[in-house]
């Protein structure tokens, strides 16, 4: 019997959508890159979806970046996608190391504690002290995983380290070798075929450690820039919140209830209603990923709360929740928000006057 997980790994969330794809570049006689076990077009297909092969999409903006993300990937410098919290960074780049190097798990994970050890190696103490330095004792990073392996590697959120740790990638990159002193003569490990590396930053944190130029040109820089479609949006969050849900899930969710989230979700993120009006944007992110969270929490209270049909009011009550975090400001921002637009539009829209009605009992 097979133990239920919350999130299993790309590579084995889609692992029969991954081998349809091998045996297509094997009947195609596709040209693999070194290292790599499925060909660019396979990543593309992959990650963007492709319909006569039964290929899901997994990735919803700018096409175009997946495609010069790829290419990057192909050669030898590093792939640094940037931009805002909650625009599926972290999902791309777990997508392209599970099509790539089937594992998508060497990651690297940056904060104010990461270290030196983290990147390159540490070591099996209890070894150490038996044996001396020697490769048993010593204890791989991802990286260095990575770079015998010939594989991607992960580094999230890399401007969470400090400048002295990110630069310890400087000469790794470059040289595309790792030294083990301690090792002696042995101490040299070589990058196998298919190594590089896909680092992730938020543009909100790029002033926390700022990256030296001599790293940032190891990196081709990619944003990744939210939604702007609504439409698009709304279809999104809809197979999102389903794909939480289940198919058999009992709620009912309406398309309109989803478009009006979404459009709350853009203006209070843009700055500027849909008529035009300039608003004041909280600090608080309002990502596609966070107005997933927002509906997928609705439906829940809906279905073992409510009656089972998701309404304004539900969405309502999560949107505080993620509104509401460290800034004060951003209460009476949405307060703004609240008495100047969705006020008025409460007074020709039911569903209006149920989110408007629902966030004024919460305020009182």
């Amino acid at each position: 019997m097979v133990t239920p997980v919350l999130r299993q790994a790309a590579e084995q969330l889609h692992a029969d959508e991954l081998q349809r794809l091998s045996a297509a570049d094997q009947q195609s006689g596709a040209e693999l890159p070194p290292g790599w076990l499925r060909s660019p077009r396979a990543v593309r297909r992959f990650i963007l979806g492709d319909e006569a092969l039964g290929i899901s999409r997994k990735f919803y903006g700018d096409d175009s970046l997946v495609d010069r993300a790829i290419v990057t990937l192909l050669g030898r410098q590093g792939l640094m996608l940037v931009g805002e919290p909650g625009t599926a960074k972290s999902m791309l780049s777990e997508l392209l190391a599970a099509a790539i190097s089937g594992d998508s798990q060497l990651t690297i994970q940056g904060t104010a504690g990461t270290t030196e050890d983290h990147i390159k190696y540490s070591w099996n103490y209890a070894l150490l002290l038996a044996e001396g330095p020697t490769l048993r004792a010593l204890v791989g990073s991802p990286l260095y995983q990575g770079m015998s392996q010939g594989k991607l590697v992960r580094f999230e959120e890399i401007t969470r380290c400090p400048p002295e740790i990110q630069d310890v990638l400087i000469s790794l990159l470059s040289e595309k070798q790792m030294m083990i002193p301690e090792l002696g003569e042995a101490g040299q490990l070589h990058a196998r075929p298919g190594f590089n590396l896909i680092a992730t930053a938020n543009l909100r944190d790029r002033g926390v450690h700022e990256m030296s130029a001599a790293l940032k040109r190891r990196f081709n820089f990619e944003t990744v820039r939210p939604i702007g479609d609504s439409e698009f949006e709304v279809e999104l969050v809809l197979r999102q919140l389903q794909r939480e849900l289940g198919e058999n899930a009992p709620v009912k969710v309406e398309r309109d209830v989803i478009g009006l989230l979404v459009t709350v979700f853009q203006e209070l993120r843009a700055g500027s209603t849909r008529e035009g009006t300039a608003i004041k944007a909280p600090e608080a992110v309002m990502s596609t990923a966070e107005a997933v969270s927002v509906a997928y929490a609705g439906a829940l209270e809906a279905r073992y709360f409510g009656d089972g049909r998701l309404t304004p009011a539900e969405l309502a009550r999560q949107l505080l929740g993620v509104v509401f975090k460290d800034n004060r400001d951003d209460a009476k921002r949405l307060r703004h928000y609240l008495d100047s637009v969705v006020r008025e539009r409460a007074r020709r829209d039911a569903n209006w006057k149920c989110f408007f009605d629902a966030c004024k009992g919460l305020w009182d």
